[in-house]
């Protein structure tokens, strides 16, 4: 029954976004969504910034030159079901970050590559293929970024220049009401990693750096000013086509109770783990930052847990929606963005919307989670 009532729920809250076309005092008005009754408006953000990778990427990756012309995020069916074009987010639509900020009472994170653009409301900086290690170290670690050189570094770099144009001085007189994302970032490592020859054990080696990595970060827009800050750990990627499809195998073992593979989600268990440890350490230097760890991978559990309930086709619940070719729907030579490449008939009944990304209907279940159970209750708040 709660369950059934929290569907419903669902389908009011999508129901209650309307279209809404803001006057505002710049060079273009902009489109933007609102809700009615925002979760988080209590909360009184009144920007948000977002570091990471592809899953809150919302057009910095088809603004740079190397990871423009790689990704197959810029070509339609991305957007479909939304924007109704490609706007640089690997979705049919809306990511987590977007339903956090309609949730928050903010309009859609503009990509910072974006120069004309209105960053009133805060600035996204992440980059589809990021990763939270530098060039440099990756290839210390005989590892290569084939999408991108904009590390969690660089982004931070960016952000600092951005604060710096945009405020001048007294940073934390204008962040003390911002929302702070780090991340996700740090799977592409893994993912590269094992893609590039390593072995899940060999994998294992570099999380200590990776999240070293993160946790610089973090010190850094501390640096800066930031005071609420959210550092989000990995979804569990053995449940993901694309790590389903590189790795099948016969061994019944080898898969868990949902069909996931249970040595790469151990993998991230282990560097969730030290995230969290080094998230509830940094709490301790800094007890007056609200320091709160995103638990993605449990947000992911009760998704695929509870999936059926909530509308999901039972059938294809590791398929991907936008895809061709063997048990998964996916075919890294043969991707959702090719010519050629269907798109199933319905993606809101999907999870995976090309194998290494969500659906914009699963996105937004995540972030629900993610703001009941996890942020807010952290945020002292009242919702």
């Amino acid at each position: 029954m709660a369950l059934i009532i929290r569907s419903v729920l669902h389908l009011l809250f999508i129901s209650l976004i309307s279209f809404v076309v803001l006057q505002q005092k710049s060079d273009a008005d902009q489109e933007v969504l609102m809700l009615q009754k925002p979760r988080l408006i209590n909360c009184k953000f009144d920007k948000i910034y977002q570091l990471g990778d592809s899953l809150a990427d919302t057009g910095n990756c088809i603004r740079e030159r190397i990871c423009g012309a790689h990704t197959l995020c810029a070509r339609f069916p991305y957007g479909m079901n939304f924007f109704q074009n490609a706007t640089g987010r690997c979705s049919n639509g809306m990511l987590m970050i977007d339903f956090i900020a309609l949730e928050s009472g903010l309009p859609l994170l503009n990509p910072i590559k974006d120069q004309n653009a209105d960053f009133r409301h805060g600035a996204d900086f992440a980059v589809a293929g990021a990763t939270a290690l530098s060039v440099e170290i990756l290839e210390n670690m005989k590892m290569v970024n084939p999408s991108t050189n904009s590390s969690l570094s660089v982004q931070l770099d960016w952000m600092s220049s951005h604060f710096e144009n945009t405020f001048y001085t007294d940073f934390r007189d204008k962040l003390n009401k911002s929302l702070f994302l780090v991340g996700g970032i740090g799977g592409n490592e893994f993912n590269f990693a094992l893609s590039q020859g390593k072995t899940l054990e060999e994998s294992r080696t570099i999380v200590p750096e990776v999240v070293e990595a993160i946790i610089h970060g973090v010190r850094r827009v501390i640096s800066l000013g930031a005071t609420r800050i959210v550092v989000p750990g990995n979804f569990p990627g053995g449940c993901f086509p694309i790590i389903l499809t590189r790795f099948i195998t016969d061994n019944s073992s080898a898969y868990d109770e949902h069909r996931c593979l249970k040595d790469f989600n151990n993998l991230i268990i282990f560097f969730n783990d030290h995230l969290r440890q080094a998230i509830l350490d940094l709490k301790k230097e800094y007890p007056t930052i609200t320091l709160i760890y995103g638990d993605y991978y449990n947000a992911y559990l009760w998704l695929l847990q509870n999936a059926i309930s909530l509308g999901f086709d039972k059938n294809s619940l590791q398929k991907a929606c936008c895809g061709i070719g063997g048990d998964y729907n996916y075919d890294l030579h043969n991707q959702c963005g090719a010519i050629g490449v269907p798109v199933c008939i319905d993606p809101s009944t999907y999870i995976s919307w090309d194998g290494a990304h969500l659906t914009q209907e699963a996105y937004s279940w995540l972030a629900r989670w993610l703001i009941d159970n996890n942020i807010l209750p952290q945020l002292n708040c009242q919702a």
